[in-house]
């Protein structure tokens, strides 16, 4: 799987990411302070890697900031990107299943090295939901992001 990475600043957990999405066996494009002489500013670097799945240049991508808010923030600005802010296991799990989410968004700041795995396993694990609820609630997003959403 083709995955987009950024983060805003180059933090330990922002390099072991990395390394276990490449250990894992995809192939990872790197955005902000993870590329040398990139702009490292989180709507910037987060906007990027989420114009990479928007575009079809990458399937997923995650995207890191201090405390990931920012960056979930500025990757959902992108029309087509669902980006969850995921913080455990059993969120990332969710997000990828009722939400169909894209783009996982984590805080440099509260995520440890065993979380960070127990978190991708969960991410890589789960399928979208094909419930139908589910699916009109995604499709509710999508018309949103045309601008064809009503509240």
């Amino acid at each position: 799987m083709r995955i987009s990475v950024s983060s805003d600043m180059d933090e330990p957990v922002a390099r072991l990411l990395v390394e276990e999405l490449r250990g894992r066996g995809h192939e990872v494009r790197t955005y902000g302070a993870l590329e040398p002489g990139a702009d490292p500013q989180w709507a910037v670097c987060s906007e990027a890697a989420a114009r990479d799945v928007a575009d079809g240049a990458a399937d997923q991508a995650v995207v890191c900031c201090w405390t990931g808010t920012g960056a979930s923030i500025a990757a959902n600005k992108v029309p087509g990107v669902r980006a969850a802010l995921c913080a455990d296991a059993y969120t990332a799990d969710g997000a990828r299943r009722w939400n169909d989410a894209n783009v996982l968004a984590l805080s440099l700041r509260l995520t440890s090295q065993p979380v960070l795995k127990e978190i991708l396993d969960a991410w890589f694990t789960a399928m979208p939901s094909q419930d139908a609820e589910d699916l009109g609630n995604v499709a509710r997003v999508g018309r949103l992001d045309a601008g064809r959403g009503t509240v």
